[in-house]
């Protein structure tokens, strides 16, 4: 993870670059912060959805009449909780914060241009490593004989179809979107010797206010 905003960052470069000369008169570059709400679908454990927040950069240009592509680079803190018991056996839930970055080329239709337009299209997922807090590692999730620790090292790879709407002003929108990873999150973990059959799918809500450049 350490190299992956340098590697999105140069990304971005090449799609802004390859965007300017295609699209030239049409550009909208636009930063973007917002929250986002992180679930994770598991029979494994229970897990219970958290809130995080989002910010990057997206490029919007004219495509064909009244559609746009939109480019954009997310970075994220995704979080969620797990149930475990701690060293006196007491019910803990212990939160889970997972960092990524997102990659994606969405379709985006004009419903009324500047102000109001829906958005679909692919995306793929960078993971980090799970963090949680050091005096909660050696939990017991409940019902496993899991410590919170051994699931910390999640899969590093998702793809996720993403369907949203943006809508506002010229130079300020904000736009929701709903997304839902069709790999399993928990995938990497049947190889740690801790187990199998782990299975997980993640979705998310997002809430962005775009400022346009």
């Amino acid at each position: 993870m350490k190299k992956l905003p340098f590697t999105c960052f140069f990304l971005l470069i090449s799609l802004l670059g390859f965007s300017q000369y295609e699209y030239r008169d049409s550009n909208r570059i636009g930063i973007f912060f917002g929250v986002n709400q992180y679930t994770l679908d598991t029979k494994n454990f229970d897990a219970k959805p958290e809130s995080g927040w989002n910010a990057g950069l997206s490029i919007r240009g004219n495509f064909y009449n009244n559609w746009d592509m939109v480019y954009a680079i997310q970075f994220s803190e995704n979080n969620f909780t797990v149930a475990t018991k701690n060293g006196v056996l007491l019910n803990e839930d212990v939160n889970y914060a997972l960092p990524s970055a997102q990659i994606a080329l969405q379709l985006s239709y004009k419903i009324v241009p500047n102000h109001l337009s829906v958005e679909f299209g692919p995306l793929i997922q960078l993971n980090g490593k799970l963090k949680l807090d050091t005096e909660n590692e050696n939990n017991i999730i409940s019902g496993t004989t899991l410590f919170a620790k051994d699931i910390q090292d999640i899969s590093k790879f998702n793809f996720y179809p993403t369907a949203g709407i943006t809508f506002g002003i010229k130079h300020l929108r904000l736009n929701v979107s709903y997304q839902y990873g069709l790999l399993n999150t928990l995938g990497n973990l049947n190889s740690k010797n801790i187990g199998t059959n782990f299975k997980g799918n993640s979705s998310m809500v997002n809430g962005n206010v775009i400022l346009y450049l």
